[in-house]
């Protein structure tokens, strides 16, 4: 095995991430493993905080739609920028958060064991979107979760909700919805047993692609960063995001269109569950099927290409 030139407190491994408290306990939990993985003290890695587009307050107080502001790339093109010029040499990322291509110079293979998938039903008052009375107001900036509620409850009025945990909660405490919706795996990371979440399942509402997936970016020509990145790599994560960011590139992974899926693995099989849906929920077209794993990015595509075609022409033409 090659001699890896480890970091030390001297000269330490710069790790970029944003500066929300999610982001930090990302970034937070790869400096764990990799200093477990090679014996290094914490103080051999440094956390460089970087203010992304995203990041922006009154963009978040703005309310609007994800696709209106500048799509996924909001929240990478500065960290993006950082690592490429070399100010950081790794860059920590939420999967649901990225693009499916990578600039020119920059490779994204390497994945944390994976939290829970599941979409969290925030409510200080109730329990599931069965108990909310017709025409209630929901609060959520998800272009999939809006499309999805709509579709099994076109009654409900949706409203845009921005902004990291603590401000959507607050946002709530103050009426301005009566639920919204978050990530379980962001409540798990932060140990945010307090917030009044329960989960919804799977077969109620298809996760994002990638979501609860922690993925570490580099350059593509830092081998020493590729070395000790593969250490602490978790390949049945690679494998299911394989297929699920596959099925999201064949679609449309501009941010602008509702898709949901889902890849999990059974022993050497992998199950897709796709679903494509009318932003206005008005129309939900979905799949569910397996593989073996390694065609599992081959049939991410296939069914993207299914979905697309009994879509139908008239379906995207809310685009235009």
């Amino acid at each position: 095995m090659t001699q890896i030139d480890l970091p030390s407190p001297a000269s330490p491994l710069k790790i970029g991430t944003r500066g929300s408290p999610l982001a930090l306990a990302q970034a937070y939990e790869t400096r764990a493993r990799l200093a477990a993985a090679f014996d290094l003290p914490d103080d051999a890695f440094e956390i460089v905080v970087i203010k992304t587009t995203g990041d922006n307050q009154a963009l978040i107080a703005a309310d609007k739609p994800l696709k209106e502001l500048g799509g996924k790339g909001l929240f990478t093109k500065e960290i993006e920028e950082d690592l490429l010029s070399g100010a950081i040499d790794i860059a920590v990322h939420s999967m649901k958060d990225m693009p499916v291509q990578q600039p020119d110079g920059l490779v994204l293979d390497t994945y944390l064991p994976r939290e829970d998938v599941r979409d969290a039903f925030i409510s200080p008052s109730l329990t599931s979107i069965h108990d909310l009375a017709k025409g209630a107001v929901v609060g959520t900036s998800s272009l999939r979760r809006r499309a999805q509620l709509l579709h099994r409850r076109p009654d409900l009025n949706v409203v845009q909700f921005r902004g990291n945990v603590q401000t959507r909660l607050r946002k709530l405490s103050e009426g301005v919805a009566e639920c919204t919706f978050l990530a379980m795996a962001g409540l798990n990371r932060l140990a945010m047993a307090d917030v009044p979440a329960n989960a919804i399942e799977t077969n109620d509402m298809l996760p994002a692609v990638a979501q609860g997936a922690i993925g570490i970016e580099r350059r593509t020509n830092d081998s020493r960063a590729a070395d000790m990145l593969a250490a602490i790599h978790d390949q049945q994560t690679g494998q299911r995001l394989a297929a699920e960011r596959a099925f999201l590139a064949a679609l449309d992974g501009s941010c602008e269109t509702p898709i949901a899926g889902l890849a999990e693995l059974d022993g050497t099989t992998l199950r897709l569950r796709g679903e494509v849906l009318r932003p206005d929920g008005s129309e939900a077209i979905s799949d569910d099927q397996r593989c073996p794993i390694e065609d599992g990015a081959e049939l991410g595509r296939a069914m993207a290409a299914k979905l697309l075609d009994q879509a139908g022409e008239g379906f995207f033409d809310w685009k235009r």
